[in-house]
């Protein structure tokens, strides 16, 4: 089944670091495609009349300088795809386009993911302060507040590791999170992945219902594999397996230190070069307290890792 990812560029260091990151990951593997998406800011003309401007009109509607920047990021566009070619990607698995944005660049980023129906969305994080990258609202931090229906990959750094550090708690949305890896990961010749659980004393302590979950892989599924005193760890194995991972390349990892579960996995991250996390996370309508979510603390501190946010 073929994939589809969306990864929004900029030309800046951290957009050629995402790409570095797809390549190592992904290459010489032709199920999966990529739509490069550049996004140049308009004028002050309102959003309502942008929605009826063609794409010749509203260009007239942008200052020089953002004229420019729209050829600068076409010109990108070319070594982008370049790039990915050098790393093995093949030409007729990458796609690019650069618009002028309408709705604002968050805003038209995440419209795409939806209406494109896009497996993942990835973008790079710039290396700011991630409590001040929050509070500033930046377009990654705007996108991982509104966008709670596609999965996102953020990139923050160079990432040169294989190996996936996936938490697993038993609920809904750490299943969901493994779905979206087992399929992701099918086919992948070189990728780890290590199941992680933390009894830290602020984390979560999972009691599994199989009802709660029939209407993703059915009755008989998991009665069969959430009903073991080990479905903790043997379920989401098993949805790897079940896509075609192979067994020799899941672990399983569980920690009793620490008090804040956050830490722990970006701790583990570091000590065992974890390139990736994987992580599910509740809806936005959730009510997260003082703490905020597990996803949203270890987003926070994160640093030189990819996240990968299921919701």
């Amino acid at each position: 089944m073929q994939k589809k990812i969306l990864i929004a560029v900029d030309g800046s260091p951290y957009s050629t670091n995402a790409l570095r990151y797809l390549g190592q990951l992904f290459h010489q593997l032709p199920d999966i495609h990529f739509h490069l998406l550049s996004l140049i800011p308009a004028s002050s003309t309102g959003s309502a009349a942008k929605d009826w401007l063609t794409e010749a009109e509203l260009l007239s509607t942008v200052s020089p300088a953002a004229q420019k920047l729209l050829v600068a990021q076409k010109n990108y566009m070319l070594q982008a795809t370049d790039t990915l070619k050098r790393l093995g990607i093949a030409e007729e698995q990458i796609h690019t386009s650069v618009r002028i944005s309408q709705r604002g660049v968050p805003q038209d980023i995440i419209h795409e993911a939806r209406q494109g129906t896009y497996d993942a969305l990835l973008i790079g994080r710039r290396g700011i302060g991630k409590l001040e990258e929050m509070i500033m609202g930046s377009v990654s931090a705007t996108i991982l507040e509104k966008c709670h229906d596609v999965p996102l990959w953020i990139i923050d750094g160079q990432v040169n590791s294989h190996k996936f550090l996936v938490p697993v708690d038993g609920t809904f949305h750490s299943l969901k999170a493994i779905d979206h890896l087992a399929f992701i990961l099918a086919g992948n010749p070189e990728a780890e992945v290590t199941l992680f659980y933390s009894k830290a004393l602020l984390g979560s302590h999972p009691t599994i219902e199989p009802k709660d979950f029939y209407s993703l892989w059915g009755e008989a599924w998991c009665e069969e594999h959430l009903r073991r005193e080990d479905s903790l760890f043997h379920a989401p194995k098993q949805l790897l397996i079940d896509n075609g991972f192979p067994a020799e390349r899941i672990f399983w990892l569980e920690t009793f230190m620490g008090i804040d579960p956050s830490r722990q996995i970006l701790r583990q991250a570091l000590i065992d070069d974890f390139g990736t996390i994987v992580m599910g996370r509740r809806g936005e309508e959730a009510s997260k307290g003082l703490f905020r979510g597990v996803s949203d603390r270890v987003l926070l501190m994160a640093e030189e890792v990819a996240i990968w946010i299921i919701g």
